[in-house]
This record gives structure tokens, C-alpha cells and sequence, in this order.
């Protein structure tokens, strides 16, 4: 069923389509999600009694250093189906995908100084976890300057796949490293069956996280959009896309964008 799903969607027509449907109700989602789960945060949850007021940084640097490292997964997968299967609308995904990650490993990075610094006594320490983040930071970036390096698009999509299937080794050595090795950083508070925080906390961290996730895939399939009218520009399907666009603009009657790719599937 999956793997039926991935081949449908590899179309970047069908691929067009989808996001044109998703990108505003997932937009509407991070907001629904958002809002609540900072007056939860800000406003609800009391201080923290070792932290204090220092700790609602979590409610923005744990959904930022987990999505970091979900969307370059993402990223990695995307890039291995294309790679394997040559399919055009993997590599758009990917591509996609990695300007957010790269903000979110940013902010991440950001966050992750503000709060140490009162908590350790300085903003950067060279340990295992903070090292393997910086790393994945620059990933980001050197996936990002890979794809604008290549003019051809086929020779940046390949070039793009093997770098971020390379740096996926990164992803185990930044979740496990406060295991692994002896760091500064603490320990996960959240984990699959356990929460070491009050049930507040936990609403207003897992709302947070919902809401980086809704935004994460709002706005890559806002981009997946600009990508496929940037490379399909020639296309048939688009140029008649955006006609019925520009009727609709001038008070014709257009055609929607999923019954356009009904009536080409």
C-alpha cells in the first residue's frame, strides 16, 4: 500500500495537485497547534524548580532538534527511492525539505546556547551531542550548496541523494550520544513509554511538536510546488494548470487543479 502511494505521487503532476490541496489546512493545523501549546507553556506550566524560568526553552528546542533530525531522515529516504527507482518527484521532495531542516538545526543550535549558558556556565561545549548537531547543521548547508552548485538538475539530484544518504550515519550518533558517551547535555525527557515531566509539560512540549511537524510539511509542500513550476515549466498539464488559474483570476470559470489531474491520470 505504501509503496503503491509513493509510486502514484512520484508523478509531479499528481505530486502538484496534492500540495496545492495540503499546504493551507497544514498551515491552519501548526497554528491550531501552536497557539495553545505556548499558553501552555508561557502561561500555564509554573517554573521550573532547578531551571526556572530558563527551561521553556524545551517547548522550542526539543521539537526543533527532533524535526532537524526527522527531515533530514525524510530527506534520506526520499533520496534513496530516487536513486533507486529514478523517480523525479523524490529528489523535489527531498530538495524540498531541506531548507526547514536546515532552520530547524539552526534554531536548534540557538536555543541549545541560550539555555546552557545559565545552566552550564558557558554558551558551547565540544561534547558529543552539541558536535554531532553542528555537524548536521552543516549538512544542511552543504546540501543546500551542492544543489545550487549544479546546473543540471539530474547531476544535482544524484550528487544531492549520496550526501544525504551519507550524512544519515550522523542521525544514530546525535540520538544515542548521551548514551553513548559521557555529555553535558541531559538525558531524553521524553521518551516511547515514559515522561519524566508533569502532565502540562507534556501537553504543551507534545503540542509544540505537532505544530513544528504541520509547519515542516506546509511549507515543503508549498516549495515542492515551486520546484515542479520551476523544472515542468514546458509541461503541458502546468502551462493548462495555470490558465484556468489566470481565468479564474479574471472571473472564468477554471478548472480545479485535482479534476485537471483526474482527467490526465
Amino acid at each position: 500500500m505504501f509503496s503503491r502511494l509513493i509510486f502514484y505521487f512520484a508523478s509531479p503532476m499528481r505530486l502538484h495537485a496534492l500540495a496545492g490541496r495540503l499546504v493551507r489546512p497544514l498551515l491552519w493545523l501548526a497554528l491550531a497547534l501552536a497557539l495553545p501549546g505556548l499558553w501552555l507553556a508561557l502561561v500555564v506550566t509554573p517554573a521550573d524548580a532547578v531551571q526556572g524560568e530558563g527551561y521553556r526553552l524545551l517547548y522550542v528546542h526539543v521539537p526543533a532538534a527532533w524535526m532537524s533530525m526527522f527531515v533530514y531522515l525524510l530527506m534520506a529516504f526520499w533520496s534513496f527511492v530516487g536513486l533507486v527507482w529514478h523517480t523525479r518527484a523524490s529528489a523535489m521532495l527531498a530538495h524540498a525539505l531541506a531548507p526547514t531542516g536546515a532552520v530547524f538545526a539552526l534554531l536548534s543550535l540557538v536555543t541549545g546556547a541560550f539555555w546552557g549558558q545559565p545552566m552550564w556556565g558557558t554558551w558551547w561545549v565540544w561534547d558529543a551531542r552539541l558536535s554531532s548537531s553542528l555537524l548536521l547543521f552543516f549538512l544542511y548547508l552543504g546540501y543546500l550548496a551542492l544543489l545550487r552548485a549544479n546546473e543540471d538538475s539530474a547531476r544535482a539530484d544524484r550528487a544531492c541523494a549520496v550526501l544525504a544518504l551519507l550524512g544519515a550515519v550522523n542521525l544514530p550518533v546525535i540520538y544515542f550520544s548521551v548514551r553513548w558517551w559521557n555529555t553535558l547535555h541531559q538525558g531524553a525527557s521524553l521518551s516511547p513509554g515514559k515522561a519524566s515531566m508533569a502532565p502540562e509539560m507534556l501537553t504543551a512540549l507534545l503540542l509544540m511538536i505537532g505544530a513544528a511537524w504541520a509547519y515542516t510539511a506546509a511549507t515543503a509542500f508549498k516549495r515542492v510546488q515551486l520546484i515542479i513550476a520551476e523544472r515542468e515549466a514546458q509541461a503541458r498539464w502546468l502551462q493548462q494548470l495555470q490558465d484556468d488559474l489566470n481565468q479564474s483570476d479574471d472571473g472564468g470559470a477554471a478548472l480545479p487543479a485535482a479534476d485537471l489531474e483526474a482527467s490526465r491520470a
